[in-house]
């Protein structure tokens, strides 16, 4: 059964094996894409299927303030359980796991619960796992007071990123980080919702477009590091 196949419900992760012997792997499809801010020993380029990236969570900490909320990604699921979310897969040591989960779960306070999915490795590197693998990620729950909806148009987000900040900096840099990186590691996907967004926040700040990159050179070499 496809992971979308469960509704509202996502599979409960990893029961019991925080505390285990074994090795985990985390999935990064935020900023987390572009910087992971905890030890690990190696990182994957990959994706999960049956849900969409979706900036439908507000942030009242790492991109904005309690007074002007910033907009973060969550994660949605999608009616075609082949749909993909790229991001990074991070394979945390079991000596480091308590300390990482305990770190992320802090991180993600606002509204964010730990999930279990299957991580596709991509692309194929005769140096590292290739199998798909059970990964961990954070959701944003739809109760929780920090989700902003499902129903608000690319340009009403826009206008609530333009102009918040929070600890972690500006919120229109995080769009085009996340944006960026999807270009350098996973060139030809497309992801409409994030690109068509720093599409419309780049024209309201008079910057130039950026280049389009071809080739998938960048992400060959970027699932090598670890």
């Amino acid at each position: 059964m496809s992971e979308a196949a469960h509704g509202n419900r996502i599979p409960q992760a990893f029961e019991g094996d925080e505390d285990g012997q074994q090795d985990i792997w985390i999935f990064g499809y935020g900023s987390l894409v572009w910087k992971a801010d905890f030890p690990f020993e190696e990182k994957r380029t990959g994706y999960i299927k049956g849900f969409l990236r979706r900036f439908f969570q507000n942030s009242i900490d790492h991109r904005g303030t309690q007074d002007r909320p910033g907009r973060v990604v969550t994660l949605v699921h999608s009616d075609d359980p082949e749909s993909k979310v790229w991001g990074m897969g991070y394979r945390i040591g079991a000596s480091e796991k308590q300390q990482v989960l305990s770190h992320l779960d802090h991180r993600e306070k606002n509204g964010y619960d730990r999930h279990c999915v299957k991580f596709y490795p991509y692309p194929p590197c005769t140096a590292q796992l290739n199998e798909p693998q059970p990964i961990l990620l954070y959701v944003a729950t739809q109760d929780n007071p920090s989700f902003a909806g499902l129903h608000h148009t690319l340009d009403e987000i826009a206008d609530q990123i333009l102009g918040s900040a929070g600890q972690s900096g500006k919120n229109p840099e995080y769009v085009y980080k996340l944006a960026e990186a999807m270009r350098q590691l996973y060139p030809g996907e497309r992801d409409d919702h994030l690109f068509e967004l720093e599409q419309l926040l780049l024209k309201r700040e008079c910057r130039p477009e950026p280049p389009t990159t071809d080739g998938d050179t960048s992400r060959s070499e970027a699932s090598k590091e670890g």
